[in-house]
């Protein structure tokens, strides 16, 4: 008797792609074959994205091309949690569950599709680090669930719940197989990873037989001891996220920091119910930098916010080009259904918000043009991720995956990805760097 198959669609952030790895790990063990094709496959699971409405659109497309050329489709992820407009939608879907909800999914693909109670096990040929869906040589290490923030165009805690931390070994044993299978970079994610621990105190925990705290400082130290890139995501500006500076300064993990400032009005901040705290936070990003003079700053903004006025735009504006950031991401607000934003007055029209999106990446287009122009001449690490037509393409210390810019290297070598070497740069672009390989 064969294997029943699974295909899989994966939506959204990278946080709700370690959640299908995870059901597609347990699907693995319990025999079941994955298939990228939807006609072959016995059941369709489909991880939803809810965050915006642009967002659940794509879900919903996705669940009705899967509906379409298979049938049998279950559905989860975030948009789970809005199961009455799913299934109003799409009334054949066979299950809805919502995130973290691995048993309920696993469940559901027992009932869609029963498991071969002949196979052999197959928890051998599972890899100890489970299934991935990135590159073998990079892997999103997620420390912690939910969020204690309420901030008023969000509605993650009503679907992922308030912050719940990782035990610390638990952590540390991923990373430790991640490593042991090939991993060269561990990108630390979470809804917000500068609280781990806040839940529990910061109790410490234990790993090979050592006490660890539950924190953010301690688990970046913890995991600089693994030799690989450590990048940080999802960092929100706590104090204490000055203590990380240091490991950055001296080589144990990535100087690189993603922290979603949203906006700099002090006015719209507060309607964010978000810290409005901007002008010390350009003071930090000044001691940040001098302790650690190779540090890239990255982060994401929304224009178009209820309320905001062009005083208030161009008050971010001037904000952005003091604050010199590195790698920065826009978007124009759009209303989610359940978030508290949706009730406040004086709502931007779109064309304004267009118009103000426009804007803002043309201000920052020049400042990151700028500031890659000056590694022009420097000598960077490179990790590869691919090699096309043209060469290998890679990144920095300064760039993420899928989010930021790449390194197009120019070599006589024969390199493959997960490879690390050294590049002199020798031009630049708003958003990618140009070099040739060192020798050595």
């Amino acid at each position: 008797m064969s294997s029943p198959k699974v295909g899989f669609v994966s939506l959204g952030c990278p946080k709700a792609l370690v959640d299908s790895e995870r059901i597609l790990t347990q699907l693995r063990t319990e025999g079941y074959a994955i298939t990228p094709d939807y006609d072959n496959a016995d059941v369709v699971v489909v991880n939803t994205c809810g965050f915006i409405d642009s967002a659940k659109a794509e879900s919903l497309d996705a669940i009705g091309e899967a509906i379409a050329e298979n049938g049998k489709v279950i559905v989860t992820g975030c948009m789970g949690v809005e199961e009455n407009l799913i299934r109003e939608v799409h009334p054949a879907v066979l299950a809805v569950t919502g995130p973290q909800q691995y048993e309920q999914v696993v469940r559901a693909v027992h009932e869609a599709a029963p498991p071969n109670v002949e196979h052999d096990p197959y928890v051998d040929l599972v890899p100890p680090q489970g299934i991935k869906l990135t590159p073998r040589h990079y892997a999103y290490l997620k420390i912690s669930e939910g969020c204690n923030h309420r901030c008023s165009f969000c509605i993650i805690p009503s679907m992922r719940g308030d912050l719940v931390s990782r035990p610390i070994g638990d952590v540390m044993g991923e990373a430790e197989r991640l490593v042991k299978a090939g991993v060269k970079e561990l990108l630390v994610i979470s809804q917000d990873t500068s609280a781990y621990g806040v839940d529990v105190k910061f109790r410490s925990g234990f790993w090979n037989g050592r006490p660890i705290k539950t924190h953010l400082t301690q688990l970046s130290e913890a995991l600089s001891g693994f030799g690989v890139w450590v990048r940080l995501h999802y960092v929100y500006p706590y104090p204490h996220v000055d203590e990380v500076i240091p490991l950055m300064a001296d080589g144990k993990i990535l100087p690189y920091l993603d922290i979603p400032f949203q906006h700099a009005s002090p006015r719209i901040l507060k309607a964010m119910k978000r810290p409005a705290f901007e002008d010390k936070t350009l003071a930090r990003i000044k001691s940040w930098r001098a302790a650690c003079p190779e540090l890239t700053l990255r982060s994401t903004f929304i224009v178009g916010f209820p309320g905001e006025t062009e005083e208030d735009f161009q008050y971010l504006l001037d904000w952005m080009s003091e604050a010199q950031l590195d790698r920065v991401g826009c978007f124009q607000y759009s209303p989610v259904q359940g978030a508290k934003a949706n009730e406040l007055p004086d709502h931007v029209p779109d064309e304004v918000k267009q118009e103000r999106w426009n804007r803002f990446m043309e201000h920052q287009q020049r400042i990151s043009a700028q500031r890659l122009a000056g590694k022009i001449g420097r000598e960077i690490e490179v990790l590869i991720d691919e090699i096309d037509e043209d060469g290998p393409i890679g990144r920095s210390s300064a760039d993420a995956p899928e989010i930021d810019g790449s390194v197009f290297v120019e070599t006589e070598e024969t390199l493959a990805p997960g490879d690390i070497v050294r590049v002199r740069v020798t031009d630049s672009d708003e958003y990618d760097l140009y070099g040739t390989q060192l020798a050595g």
